[in-house]
């Protein structure tokens, strides 16, 4: 089995503008490229787990996102970044779907085309559904970049950023 490091899209890689599709207004996030670097020399996998309603609520279709998408994977490519896949759900909150975050299908769709390790895998989102969706497949290593989103009562480690989430996962022997 092999172990992964799960991560959501906006506002972890890219700068969360709502709704984003346009190339031209896609802004990685400082250091997540490091940040994947740590992971990649350590034999980890890495999946982009990301609900993207936008597209059934009519703001972009699949095209648009599978567009943007590729462009992304290419930027990290262009780095030594392999992204093994992106797995999105197109659902709005109202459609109760199986795949939107805070429902653990899309980690569990990756833990069986992969055979992925969830419990030595980690999960980086910036919001408590994203920790939620993490806890409900299983993992056991998240940490919630902004603050902002969290309770007290937290069972994940806080970041305020990508860097000192790096800091954290490296200082804190997590890997």
């Amino acid at each position: 089995m092999k172990k992964a490091l799960f991560l959501d899209r906006d506002g972890v890689i890219n700068i969360d503008t709502g709704y984003l599709y346009k190339i031209e207004d896609f802004k990685f996030i400082d250091g997540i490229f490091d940040l994947c670097r740590v992971f990649l020399e350590k034999d980890y996998k890495i999946f982009v787990i990301t609900n993207q309603s936008g597209i059934n609520r009519g703001y972009f279709n699949e095209y648009d996102f599978q567009k943007l998408s590729e462009w992304m994977l290419i930027q990290f490519e262009e780095k030594n970044i392999h992204i093994d896949k992106v797995y999105y759900c197109p659902h709005t909150p109202n459609e109760h779907c199986d795949c939107r975050k805070p429902k653990p299908k899309m980690i569990l769709d990756a833990k069986n085309e992969f055979d992925i390790d969830l419990e030595n895998s980690l999960f980086i989102g910036d919001k408590t559904s994203d920790m939620e969706c993490a806890l409900n497949a299983g993992l056991k290593k998240m940490v919630l970049i902004n603050s902002s989103y969290h309770s007290e009562a937290t069972k994940f480690l806080i970041a305020n950023d990508i860097k000192e989430a790096t800091n954290i996962i490296l200082k804190g022997n997590i890997l």
